[in-house]
């Protein structure tokens, strides 16, 4: 498969750039791009969460009332989890969320994510451009041109560059990442995705 190469006008360069099959030609796998996002969601989370149990709350330790003769339930001290303010039963602690998923299910997982991408027409080349100051309103002609400003968009661009990533920065609809950032959960939550023409060039070198 070709896709032809825009300029930043939005017009046909009147270049074409061929698809790899083993990236962008496979049979996608749901269940590899399942594993792959919710891993890297997991790893997003601090897992930070504390509540204090029985042992934790302040509080004295004296027992309420009697064991026996009362008519009611026994309790002891007024940490016990019944009462309003005392210790949490089974509470949340500080937890590590993130796990280990085998690096072939992971690359299994992106070119799953790009091959979803061919089949449903929302991926484009556009070729390599700079920005001379950082401009956001330059960046939003850049989108408006390729049809890209009414939609969730991800530009992959090959090296870090300041000026292009300040200028998308404070646009709500996109994003730009370099190729080494691009993962399973940023292809799939893009509704276009926009490569530079180098970015793909070294993506499909390197598969």
């Amino acid at each position: 498969m070709e896709l032809d190469v825009m300029n930043i006008s939005g017009k046909s360069t009147g270049k074409k750039i061929k698809l790899s099959e083993e990236i962008f030609g496979i049979e996608p796998n749901d269940h590899a791009i399942y594993l792959d996002v919710k891993q890297i969601m997991n790893n997003k989370r601090q897992g930070t969460h504390k509540a204090k149990e029985r042992s934790e709350v302040k509080g004295s330790t004296r027992k309420i009332k009697r064991q026996k003769g009362t008519g009611t339930a026994r309790f002891g001290d007024i940490k016990n989890p019944l009462f309003r303010g005392g210790g949490r039963v089974f509470g949340p602690r500080p937890r590590t969320y993130g796990g280990k998923l085998n690096r072939k299910v992971k690359d299994l997982a992106r070119r799953s994510a790009l091959a979803y991408k061919v089949q449903n027409k929302q991926l484009m080349v556009v070729e390599d451009f700079t920005m001379e100051s950082p401009k956001t309103s330059e960046f939003a002609i850049i989108q408006k041109n390729l049809k890209l400003d009414d939609k969730k968009s991800l530009f992959v661009i090959n090296e870090r560059n300041k000026n292009v990533y300040l200028s998308s920065r404070n646009l709500q609809n996109s994003k730009v990442i370099t190729l080494s950032e691009l993962n399973t959960y940023e292809i799939m939550n893009a509704s276009a995705l926009c490569f530079v023409e180098s970015s793909l060039d070294v993506l499909q070198k390197n598969a």
